[in-house]
């Protein structure tokens, strides 16, 4: 405690201590004092406590010894704000963008089917991130996966064939990332994500003419519908609502024309068994656990591509 002593008026000559200054500032005078370390504390220094005020120091402590709270599945409650999702959304919204103008006037400008992407054409930023194997480009090049176009694995899934395209998946990424999110946390999400959008990538690489061409989130968005059926089955709750959905998914994938059937199913196969990872990871060193079960799904994609790519050079 900090004092200060001078004279008193009292006329015994003796030294009283006087009104208590606060201790980090100590030309303030003040009666009001830390609940926790006791110091006296000015107005401006007060943190309101559950019962009467403390320093800042006595806050910060507070803060460093609480544990933050987590999920069922280990990750951070900041998940149920959807920061993640609602960033997802905003990359595929801004690499559309980024699609449409990249077309510089062409098939929109031409009046072409593509409307400069909008309807569904390709555009010059679709052709240089789908997924594609291997295949003679127009200049003579040849270009793809197989030829050390290794990014097209990711890129993919942030690229879209038309406004339509993008908007169902979106959709479809708003109504289940925000339920995963707020779940998983946002870090076991967006590792959900991605490698399940990755594995969907990989089986098109796999199992798909080398010179055709795939792009769109539904890779991921797959992964996400058996994710949120194994998560809900983890934690006991409903699932009946989410089979249906998923079903009549399938029956669009194998019925309609020009949907990538392999990045669907590969996508599906891949976000269940990461969901798998992340929902049944035993309690002690979970983290671990889901860490190390990533990271063998991660290198098993990646050997499974490099087969493949082995495959169209020695062909």
């Amino acid at each position: 405690m900090t004092e200060r002593s001078g004279q008193a008026g009292d006329g015994t000559g003796g030294s009283v201590p006087t009104t208590p200054a606060c201790y980090r500032h100590p030309d303030r005078e003040t009666y009001v004092r830390c609940t926790r370390c006791d110091r006296p504390i000015c107005p401006e220094c007060m943190r309101e406590a559950s019962v009467g005020h403390q320093c800042p120091e006595c806050v910060n402590e507070g803060r460093r010894s609480v544990r933050p709270a987590r999920t069922a599945f280990g990750g951070g409650a900041a998940g149920r704000h959807g920061y993640v999702t609602k960033t997802l959304i905003a990359l595929n919204v801004l690499v559309m963008v980024l699609s449409i103008a990249s077309d510089r006037g062409g098939d929109a400008a031409a009046g072409g089917a593509g409307f400069g992407g909008l309807m569904g054409g390709g555009t010059p930023l679709t052709n240089w991130g789908a997924v594609l194997g291997q295949a003679v480009f127009p200049d003579g090049t040849i270009g793809g996966i197989a030829e050390g176009q290794w990014y097209r694995l990711v890129t993919a899934m942030f690229l879209h064939y038309g406004v339509v395209h993008l908007l169902l998946n979106m959709w479809a990424l708003w109504v289940l990332g925000r339920t995963l999110e707020a779940v998983l946390g946002p870090l076991r999400f967006l590792a959900l994500y991605l490698i399940a959008g990755l594995g969907g990538n990989v089986a098109v690489y796999l199992f798909s003419a080398p010179n055709s061409t795939a792009v769109g989130a539904s890779t991921a968005i797959f992964g996400l519908f058996a994710a949120i059926f194994v998560i809900m089955r983890r934690l006991g709750r409903d699932t009946s609502a989410i089979v249906p959905i998923l079903v009549i998914n399938l029956i669009f994938t194998f019925t309609v024309p020009g949907i990538s059937i392999a990045g669907h199913l590969g996508g599906l196969v891949t976000g269940a068994l990461m969901a798998l990872v992340l929902a049944y990871a035993p309690r002690m060193r979970r983290t671990v656990f889901q860490v190390a079960g990533g990271a063998i799904i991660l290198v098993a994609l990646l050997g499974l591509a490099l087969v493949r790519t082995g495959m169209l050079l020695g062909g």
